[in-house]
């Protein structure tokens, strides 16, 4: 292993390490938000599934950016 792909692995273990909540919380609502968006689109805008799949992966990764800082703000505000 390289020097360079140790520095990876290591500076990867201490974010999981220190945000292992949110992350956590992250990935269980990335996941209903996939389901979910997929059955609203197909039952509201009537679109087939590859569209409500398409639509459903990139909107939702792009809301669990924004879920994981918030949940950091959020987090580190009310610490006690």
């Amino acid at each position: 292993m390289t020097e360079f792909t140790h520095g990876i692995l290591s500076a990867s273990k201490s974010i999981y390490d220190n945000n292992k909540g949110s992350i956590l919380r992250t990935i269980i609502y990335t996941i209903g938000h996939f389901a979910i968006a997929i059955t609203v689109l197909m039952l509201v805008a009537d679109v087939s599934f590859m569209i409500a799949l398409t639509d459903a992966i990139v909107e939702p990764l792009a809301n669990a950016v924004w879920y994981f800082i918030l949940d950091k703000l959020w987090t580190a505000k009310y610490k006690k």
